[in-house]
């Protein structure tokens, strides 16, 4: 398969530290890029694939809420035992908690 050139511009000083950092790890620019890009978004996926919970409830949460009146009507300021696990739950999630308490990637 045939590579593919990508043009870049970069301030002069950015491209002599890019080079220093290439040279220092063995690598040429080209490959020092690839490298450093191709890390960037393997963390990039790790943390949407972390928050793909949130993500979720969040566009649930936007559905239910467009097919809500305008107004809202009296409502009570009781939850019910569900919507309070609900709430719970998206908590846990924005604070990186799973149903255990723990946090992901912890030790209890």
């Amino acid at each position: 398969m045939a590579k593919v050139r990508v043009s870049i511009s970069l301030e002069p000083a950015q491209a002599e530290r890019i080079k220093q950092h290439a040279e220092r790890s063995g690598m040429d620019v080209s490959a020092y890029l690839v490298h450093a890009a191709t890390r960037q978004m393997a963390d990039s996926d790790a943390i949407e694939e972390q928050f793909a919970g949130v993500d979720s409830l969040i566009a649930r949460a936007e559905r239910e809420a467009a097919g809500l009146p305008e107004e809202p009507a009296a409502a009570s300021v009781e939850l019910t035992e569900q919507e309070r696990r609900e709430v719970e739950d998206a908590l846990g999630l924005v604070h990186g908690r799973d149903r255990q308490l723990r946090r992901p990637g912890h030790a209890a």
